[in-house]
């Protein structure tokens, strides 16, 4: 009984490996680089990619549950798939996929529409998982954050429809929780869908208002300039990859990122506990400074 985490040392998955161990699972953890991997004595560590298939292969013998995390990249459905197939020869079908909210809404977001992909594949192909669906990471920010405490201003496009933002903790905790409820479970269990969200749906002026509370000082809504975003983002990442976190926050002005009724009750349930607000987020963020 081994539960395999991939994408183990990001953010996320670092968190979910860590939240398995202390609960005494059996963890193995696929890396790109061992070198990276800081994680308990007891977990396996197996150095792979998606797109090394023998590498996957041999990292998925013994496994009975998966983690499915990959990031955003131009194969991002490629790496997917490989690793779905290879899971069904290796009659793994307890499965838990890291997809996104409403990824049948923003249609034309090229990373949305990888993973909306995903979960029809996993669905067609008859596999047990849950699916994991989070809406904008609160950790995010940290990347502006910068442009926040420097310049008094918030960049991200957010617009006044309201993100309902989650921290990355809680995500982590919650994929935990799925895993170890699957890999317990006597027989494979239905497929579900959890929407993760954050406790608030705030827009761009409201996180301006409670950077400004935290920071005490002006902090004002960089506006819906998504022109000017995809641009800016282009110093740092490649032009695809811009453009896809255009075409995100285009939708973000249109249709914001909305929880649907009962999700905050759902998670606060499985949590045993509140979701993290983006406030706490930012005052832990400006106490760092």
């Amino acid at each position: 009984m081994t539960i395999l985490v991939t994408g183990a040392t990001g953010n996320v998955g670092s968190q979910v490996v860590h939240h398995l161990v202390n609960h005494g699972a059996d963890v193995k953890a696929l890396v790109r680089d061992p070198s990276k991997a800081t994680f308990p004595e007891s977990v396996a560590v197996v150095k792979g990619d998606f797109l090394d298939v023998d590498s996957l292969r041999e990292a998925l013998e013994g496994v009975t549950t998966l983690f499915l995390l990959n990031a955003v990249a131009p194969d991002e459905f490629t790496q997917a798939l490989i690793a779905l197939n290879l899971a069904r020869s290796a009659s793994i079908e307890r499965i838990v996929y890291l997809s996104v909210i409403h990824p049948d809404v923003y249609v034309n977001v090229p990373h949305f529409a990888g993973k909306f992909a995903v979960e029809r594949m996993i669905e067609h192909m008859g596999l047990s998982a849950t699916i994991l669906r989070p809406a904008y990471f609160v950790q995010n920010d940290l990347m502006i954050k910068d442009v926040i405490t420097g310049y008094g201003v918030y960049p991200m496009p957010v617009g006044d429809k309201g993100l309902a933002m989650i921290d990355v903790r809680d995500i982590a905790e919650i994929a935990a929780h799925e895993l170890l409820r699957r890999e317990q479970a006597e027989q494979s269990l239905p497929m579900t869908r959890i929407n993760l969200v954050g406790p608030d749906t705030l827009t761009g002026a409201d996180i301006a208002a409670i950077w400004s509370e935290v920071l005490s000082r002006p902090v004002r809504y960089g506006g819906g300039d998504t022109q000017a975003f995809e641009q800016n983002l282009k110093q740092f990442i490649p032009a695809w990859m811009a453009y896809d976190m255009r075409m995100m926050g285009e939708r973000f002005l249109t249709d914001g990122m909305l929880p649907d009724h009962g999700d905050v009750e759902r998670l606060t349930t499985i949590l045993g506990r509140p979701l993290r607000s983006y406030r706490n987020f930012a005052r832990e963020t400006a106490a760092s400074l």
